[in-house]
């Protein structure tokens, strides 16, 4: 059976606007083995994890759990493990990283801060979080959701463990396991697939000073998937472009696809026309899932308003 990511790599299917959409991300660590839905199929208590779901979901977050790469030791009693938290918005983006006791504690975490970007807020619902200037790269492993995110992912992560110590960690579903690797930076929410080592290296230094690179991309968290789409489409036109400079203000829904209009910080706007098309050969989206013809965001030349 081919491998998912090889039939897609095959049909040249497009990455930008097939990033996963949260405007907001909590990153738990949690060691041990990962389930096919980690939340409730792990060693995390599984109704922590529904409710710790359920929340992001209403507030347009997501959950994320990490590890270390290697071999990760069961404990069955509460231990300090790593936690952060990340808004993506540009321009008011920002990460918070620190320890946590005791995962239930994360029950305080207040969500309506979070959504709102209050950083503030959300570090006196969660004690011990501190702001972080560096970026954190998270890959994709869940081999469980998909066999090609654990070769690849796996892969890529023992190759970023030196040059990335501690700035690296292995992850859960990130959608779009044809597309692995794939990986989340934070806190921007620049979601990237079919990394290499090269790539993913100078992505994150780029990172480190703020620039953006469009190699891989696959869109930003913060916006739907047309706006993604946009968003990259933009990108293309404007590099080398800070990670913070593009917004998108708004996303019209037509007849014919979709109407979007993409901002930069210094006041220059662009209208992008977006349409879904179907990619052929119809395949499977996931290594061992049905045969279908996925769609594809595609964006058309972005055009600068006067």
């Amino acid at each position: 059976m081919t491998a998912c990511s090889e039939t897609a790599a095959g049909a040249a299917e497009p990455l930008p606007g097939t990033a996963p959409v949260a405007r907001a991300w909590v990153v738990l660590e949690q060691p041990g083995p990962w389930g096919r839905h980690a939340l409730t199929e792990s060693h995390l208590d599984p109704l922590l994890g529904q409710a710790l779901e359920l929340a992001a979901a209403a507030h347009g977050a997501r959950v994320a759990l990490a590890r270390r790469a290697g071999r990760h030791p069961d404990r069955a009693s509460p231990y300090p493990r790593r936690l952060w938290v990340a808004f993506t918005a540009p321009g008011t983006s920002w990460l918070l990283g620190g320890w946590i006791d005791d995962v239930r504690l994360l029950g305080a975490l207040s969500w309506d801060a979070l959504e709102r970007g209050d950083i503030d807020g959300v570090r006196r619902s969660v004690a011990g979080l501190r702001r972080e200037s560096g970026p954190l790269l998270l890959v994709c492993t869940n081999g469980r959701r998909d066999g090609c995110c654990a070769i690849r992912g796996r892969a890529l992560v023992a190759a970023l463990r030196d040059p990335l110590s501690g700035r690296v960690w292995e992850t859960t579903h990130l959608s779009g396991h044809r597309f692995a690797p794939t990986a989340v930076l934070l806190p921007y929410g620049a979601t990237y697939g079919r990394l290499s080592a090269a790539v993913a290296t100078r992505l994150f230094d780029d990172a480190t000073r703020g620039v953006f690179t469009g190699t891989a991309y696959r869109g930003r968290s913060t916006f739907t998937g047309p706006g993604q789409a946009a968003e990259a489409a933009v990108r293309a036109v404007v590099e080398p472009s800070g990670l913070d400079d593009l917004d998108v203000a708004a996303v019209v829904h037509g007849e014919r696809g979709w109407r979007v209009v993409v901002t930069h910080r210094d006041g220059r706007r662009w209208r992008v026309s977006v349409d879904r098309c179907a990619v052929s050969p119809p395949r499977p989206e996931s290594c061992g899932g049905a045969v279908k013809e996925p769609a594809s965001y595609v964006a058309g030349p972005p055009e600068r308003e006067p």
